[in-house]
């Protein structure tokens, strides 16, 4: 029936408005004032421009996007399985096929009433073979609205029958399977103007999207379809659906491939891209509170690490000046923000308000990361770097889920139950009148000032749609430490102590507390993001602890997610009942490659260990052999030779995550300067110029990249410290260096060993020598370079000209 579709619908030139089209078939009529609502893309997938003001279906956090986290307990089923509260009422079904899978979000679903398939050939030759659509559903096992569409939909014993009868069901856990969730999320949002998760799409037995959407409920409410009338009306019109959307369809997919340079073309000029990325974060820029755009506000760590680099070739200038400003007070406003967890650090994933007050509550592996990254970089000591959790061996687990069983007991988890707390709470907690304090307030009373706690709970209706958190309290510091002080007639050094006695037993107390569910997967990618955040915090902290982490999570992805005989990366690993790693079949990503690399670049300079730079020479090539598009430029996202992706894609977008595109044009050119390997240099700058018409029209979209082109713009100053490693004036030049935000430069140890990688890819570092016994450091442009210094500060001085 569906392939008959599909050859008839192909030879025709059919231009239906999918919107209008998903309104027909979903609504039941044609009645043009039905249209979808068109919700803000938050995903950070395709950002609208600054002065969209499309309306939201639901509030924030009812949204149909969804970016959870994680819980430390099972990794069953998402609602009150075992590990994690009461059991079920009923005893719990006979697990479907996912119970054989690994993936945490495919084990929450191995119990439902629905013939799941996880996404293979089994799967498709069924379809092909009885001719039934596919429904595919992707999410991942943090994610509170995948819990809310299994809790209502995929737990309903009638819809898993009519999926199951009339469907081919798959289920796609997103972080492993990037590849084809970048796919099908590509086609929803072109159809539909916005994208999140859960995913639901529709499919041809060929894999070829029909109609598609995200979050529905059972039924219908209001204007949104329910899950019935859409299944209803897609088993009515099938045949209808497949001729009127599939060229819709072709034209949505294959936009996407269309990034590429012409013959001979060169990048863009980086200082008026640079300038107008600027310009476009400053129109978006919101000023009370800082970040970007109204609410929902994300942490969006590549815009600050533009605007930090934008600043570094700008500092005289009044627009270099508020790039800082920018990022300063949104870096200090987050912190202050109930964004921040107070009492475990660490970040939520957004704020669904303006002011970083009531945050989604998941935690991202990636989001710690970076926002460690971008905080040291602001020259600020960097308490934030809040792991979800991490083996024995080294790696770092996926997420932290938002919800969780609330704490006075019950079967039905809530959003933010593990991190909230009640006024009465906190004064049973810190009963102790302070000595000397104004009014004989006791130390609940200073804490709730401080941090804005409130008996009725501090959390407005409009940020808790489903009063979730009715009468409890989201930390934000809403005085500062000297003000507070002042208010109670206290000294800083006393309010200081106060404060964090008290947070320790606030923390002492979430102990107790039922833990949210952990994804204890690990991936590559983020690891890599993890691996670079340790790396440059160790460096500019001089901490060793943090640097042997480092090495540690190195020494994780080398041994567990790198398969030294076929020469390729894994996706994944989980953590085993018996903490042992078991390990993924699936081969990695574009993202696996870039951010690895980055994070291996990242730890030599912080540990000047070549062995570090020699794996990720060997990850480059295997990247550019992999991925590297020959005729066109830039990187896919995946394997192009996948026969089951439809298309070869490349992320033009630096969302929550940057993209590999926008990393590996950096890698690319560091790497050239550690290897002398000019064909790199030349990839990069190839790269740039396969994205030139992004980069041109809307840089805001790519603000990573745009660092890549500045820094091919600048060129990189070489800076070459000739010493042993571990001798005290070696270590003061080296901590010279990394006292200073630096973006355009690469750092490397000579230390004599002719032997050694470095020197034999450099030959040029045998002529460079300590002057007079003395560790000495040589700032250098394409090795032509300014005389030697030994000593700290005329190093100091040279490197800020």
């Amino acid at each position: 029936m569906l392939r008959l579709a599909w050859a008839r619908s192909s030879s025709k030139n059919s231009r239906v408005d999918p919107a209008r089209l998903l309104s027909i078939v979903l609504l039941g009529g044609d009645n043009k004032s039905h249209s979808p609502e068109q919700s803000r893309d938050i995903s950070g997938l395709t950002p609208p421009p600054a002065s969209d003001k499309s309306p939201s279906l639901l509030s924030p956090r009812t949204s149909q996007y969804c970016f959870s986290m994680t819980s430390r307990a099972s990794l069953s089923m998402a609602s009150g399985s075992e590990g994690q509260g009461s059991p079920p009422s009923t005893p719990q079904r006979p697990p479907n096929r996912l119970g054989q899978e690994r993936s945490p979000y495919l084990l929450q679903h191995a119990h439902n009433p629905v013939d799941w398939y996880p996404w293979g050939q089994e799967a498709f030759d069924k379809a092909r073979s009885e001719d039934k659509p596919i429904f595919l559903s992707v999410g991942y096992s943090t994610c509170h609205w995948c819990h809310v569409m299994e809790r209502e939909s995929f737990e309903d014993e009638e819809i898993g029958k009519t999926l199951s009868d009339n469907f081919v069901c798959i289920k796609v856990d997103r972080e492993e399977r990037p590849d084809v969730d970048k796919v099908y999320m590509t086609f929803v949002q072109a159809t539909s103007g916005g994208g999140g998760w859960p995913m639901s799409v529709w499919l041809t037995p060929d894999l070829r999207p029909f109609i598609g959407g995200t979050y529905f409920p059972p039924k219908d409410s209001g204007r949104r379809p329910g899950l019935k009338t859409v299944l209803t009306r897609i088993m009515e019109q099938v045949i209808t659906m497949s001729k009127l959307y599939l060229n819709s369809t072709n034209t949505a997919l294959y936009k996407g491939t269309s990034i590429a340079a012409n013959p001979g073309e060169t990048p863009p000029p980086a200082h008026d891209v640079a300038n107008r990325c600027f310009v476009q974060l400053a129109h978006s820029y919101e000023e009370e509170y800082g970040g970007f755009r109204d609410a929902p506000k994300f942490p969006s760590p590549v815009n600050l690490m533009f605007l930090m680099s934008f600043w570094s070739v700008n500092r005289s200038s009044t627009e270099g000046s508020e790039a800082l400003q920018m990022t300063l007070h949104t870096l200090r406003m987050m912190a202050l923000g109930g964004i921040h967890d107070h009492v475990a650090q660490g970040f939520h994933r957004y704020s669904t308000d303006s002011s970083w007050h009531v945050p989604h509550f998941e935690k991202m592996l990636y989001d710690q990361a970076q926002l460690a990254v971008a905080y040291i970089s602001a020259f600020q000591v960097c308490a934030c770097v809040c792991l979800c959790g991490s083996h024995i061996s080294g790696g770092f687990y996926s997420a932290e889920d938002a919800d969780s069983l609330p704490a006075a007991g019950g079967s039905e988890k809530r959003e933010g139950a593990f991190c909230v707390w009640m006024g009465s709470e906190v004064r049973e907690l810190l009963p102790v009148v302070v000595e000397g304090a104004t009014g004989g307030a006791t130390e609940a009373d200073i804490f709730m000032h401080h941090y804005g706690v409130k008996e009725q709970g501090n959390v407005d209706m409009e940020q808790d749609p489903h009063g979730e958190l009715q009468g409890q309290n989201v930390l934000i510091v809403r005085y500062s430490v000297e003000l507070t002080a002042a208010r109670f007639g206290l000294s800083v050094a006393k309010v200081s102590e106060l404060l964090a006695s008290a947070r320790a037993k606030m923390a002492e107390v979430r102990k107790s507390r039922p833990a949210p569910h952990l994804d204890t997967k690990m991936l590559a990618s983020w690891n890599g993001l993890m691996l670079s955040g340790f790396a440059r915090v160790g460096a500019v902290l001089d901490d060793k602890a943090l640097l042997e982490r480092a090495v540690q999570a190195a020494g994780f992805l080398k041994e567990h997610l790198w398969d030294a005989e076929r020469q390729i990366m894994l996706r994944s690993c989980y953590r085993g009942d018996e903490m042992e790693v078991d390990v993924s079949p699936i081969a990695g990503f574009l993202d696996d490659y870039a951010y690895v690399i980055c994070g291996l670049l990242d730890l030599y300079e912080a540990t000047l260990q070549p062995e570090w730079l020699r794996w990720g020479e060997e990850l480059q090539d295997r990247q550019d052999l992999l991925f590297w598009d020959a005729e066109g430029g830039g990187y896919y996202c995946s394997d192009p030779t996948d026969p089951t992706v439809l298309l070869r894609l490349k992320q033009d977008q630096d969302g929550a995550e940057p993209s590999a595109n926008s990393v590996s044009a950096l890698n690319l050119l560091r790497l050239s300067h550690y290897t002398g390997r000019k064909d790199w240099s030349q990839r990069s700058q190839q790269l740039l110029a396969a994205f030139s018409d992004r980069l041109t029209r809307v840089p805001i979209a790519l603000p990573e990249m745009v660092r890549g082109l500045m820094a091919n713009h600048y060129t990189l100053k070489q800076i070459v410290i000739c010493g042993q490693r571990d001798a005290p004036d070696t270590s003061s030049l080296l901590a010279t260096v990394n006292s200073l935000f630096l973006p355009h430069k690469v750092l490397m140890l000579a230390d004599g060993e002719t032997e050694g990688y470095l020197y034999q890819h450099l030959p040029i570092l045998s002529s460079l020598t300590c002057q007079g016994g003395s560790a000495t450091a040589y700032v250098c442009e394409d090795f032509t370079c300014a005389l030697p210094v030994t000593d700290p500060q005329e190093l100091r001085r040279l490197l800020l000209e």
